[in-house]
This record gives structure tokens, sequence and C-alpha cells, in this order.
């Protein structure tokens, strides 16, 4: 029954994250934004929504170690595995202006996400410090930003009002629902196999939480825009350090044990620099890139699941 309740709940996020997306999406190209800031943003947004659930409700019922792994395993799991999966699927030339600016944003919140976590704790000021930070990156953002150069889905920019509501509603209704579900199967699952919070939150609540941008990278790489796809990954990496622990943090305050500030966090923060050779240096990103992501990921989480100290 436990393991039903997870499943349960990492299937109702997925779905219900996938339809806050597409609505998101049809309402913002009714605005003519640029498909970069859109994957950068709204859509981004919309596939953190369940990061922002689950680590509310985990620090309000005493779990900082499963909302704090949620961000950082989500983080790597965005890298290794979402941007892994495509790669393996499709060569995607991934480097243009916007996406170099977006990973330099996404380093410049990573290094203000590890000066708070070396602190040992996120206060309220922190976490009103990040989300002020991240309405500025929001506002360059659009500031720089070009006018939108091709449709993502023609039928999502087709969509009535009413279906943009309706799938926006079900994404608002549904997060919520299968955040509690995953959240309370995964705790039930630590404690009868003896691993620890943080490695749960690492890595069943963090692979929970990371579908809806699987599904969102994944449909946008096989239409041919690498630039969506990785857009979407920079921005909820982003979002989930500056917006997730941020509206946390300001909510709940939490701590940060020993292990996250020498082990899991350290490891967040060279995953993202993985994305360097394929946005400054202009590499491809292909099937050996791919294939290496999803080793790496998968030696990721057999040690933090080996290891409650990782």
């Amino acid at each position: 029954m436990t393991l039903l309740m997870t499943l349960g709940g990492a299937l109702l996020l997925m779905v219900a994250g996938d339809a806050l997306v597409r609505g998101a999406i049809g309402l913002s190209l009714k605005f003519g934004l640029s498909a970069a800031l859109i994957s950068l943003t709204v859509v981004a947004f919309g596939t953190s929504a369940p990061e922002l659930v689950i680590s509310i409700e985990a620090a309000l019922a005493g779990s900082p170690d499963i909302a704090l792994g949620n961000v950082v395993g989500s983080n790597i799991a965005n890298v290794l595995l979402i941007v892994g999966v495509p790669a393996t699927m499709i060569t995607m030339a991934v480097s243009n202006a916007e996406l170099r600016r977006s990973f330099t944003l996404m380093m410049i919140a990573t290094v203000i996400f590890v000066a708070f976590a070396v602190t040992g704790e996120f206060n309220r000021i922190a976490g009103l410090i990040m989300l002020t930070t991240l309405a500025a990156i929001i506002i360059y953002s659009y500031g720089k930003s070009g006018n939108n150069e091709a449709d993502l889905d023609d039928a999502d920019e087709a969509m009535s009002g009413l279906k943009i509501g309706l799938l926006m509603l079900a994404g608002i209704i549904g997060l919520p629902i299968g955040a509690h579900f995953l959240i309370e199967g995964a705790r039930a699952i630590a404690l009868s196999i003896g691993l620890s919070e943080a490695a749960i939150g690492l890595t069943i609540v963090a692979l929970g939480t990371s579908l809806p941008e699987l599904a969102a990278s994944t449909a946008a790489a096989l239409r041919g825009r690498g630039d969506v796809a990785l857009g979407n990954v920079i921005g909820s990496n982003m979002l989930n350090l500056l917006a997730v622990i941020g509206v946390t943090a300001v909510i709940h305050p939490l701590n940060v044990s020993r292990a996250f500030q020498t082990v899991d966090i350290p490891i967040m923060a060279v995953t993202s620099l993985l994305l360097a050779p394929f946005l400054i240096w202009r590499m491809k990103l292909g099937r050996t890139a791919g294939v290496t992501f999803l080793a790496l990921y998968a030696t990721f989480v057999v040690l933090a699941l080996g290891d409650a100290s990782i």
C-alpha cells in the first residue's frame, strides 16, 4: 500500500505538472513571448511546482532533509537524467545567446544557494534575498528576450481560453494532492527499510518531482526544440534554488546538515557545470553525452541509496 501511495503520488504529479505546463504555454504564447523565455520562466515554473509543494509540506512536517534533498536531487536529476534521456534520442545543437545568458544566471543562483547553505541555515532573510534575486533575474531576462520566433506547438497556441483554464486548474489541484501522497509514501519507505530521509529526498522524491521536466524536455527535443528542452532544465534548476527554497525558508526556516554541505550540494554544483561545454563552447549534445549523463545519474542514485551520509 505504501509503495502504491508513492507511485500514485508520482504519477499524479507528472500528469498534473504536464497539464499545468501545457496550459501555461498556451497562455504565454498568446502574449507573443519568445520560446526561450517561456521555457525559462513559465514552463520551468510549471515543472518546478511539484518541488515547491513537496518542500513546503516536508518543512512544515519537520523533515528538512526531504525538503533540501528534493531540490538538490531534482537539480542533479534535471541535468543528468532530464537532459540525458532526450540526448540519447536526438542530437541537440543548443547553444544560443539567450541560453548562454540563462546558464550564467543559473550558476549565479547556484553560488547564492551554496553561500547560504554554508551558513548552516536557510532563514527567512535568506529566503527573501533569494526571492528578490529571482524577481530581478526574471525582469532582466524579459528585457533581454526577443519576440516569439516559432511556435512550441501549434495546438497549444490554438487552445481556447476555457481549455487553458481547465488545464491550469487541473495542475493546481492535482499537484498538492500528488505531493501529499508522494511525501507520505516516501517517508514510510524510509522508515521501513532503514534509509535516511535525506537519501529518500535525493532519489525517490526528487525523481518523482522531476517527472514533469522529463516529459516536457523530451517532448520539446523530439519536436526539434533543443533550446526549449535545455531552457526548461536551466529555468527549473534556477527556480528550484531561488523560488522553492526561498519560499520554503520564508514559511519555515531550513537547517542544512553537514552531509548536505560537504557532499550533496557540491555534487549538485559540479553537475550544473557539466552543461558548460554545450552552452559556452558550443559542443553538440548527442548520444555520447546522453549515455554518459545517464550513467553518472545511475551512479549517484546507487551511492545515495547505499550510503545514508550522501
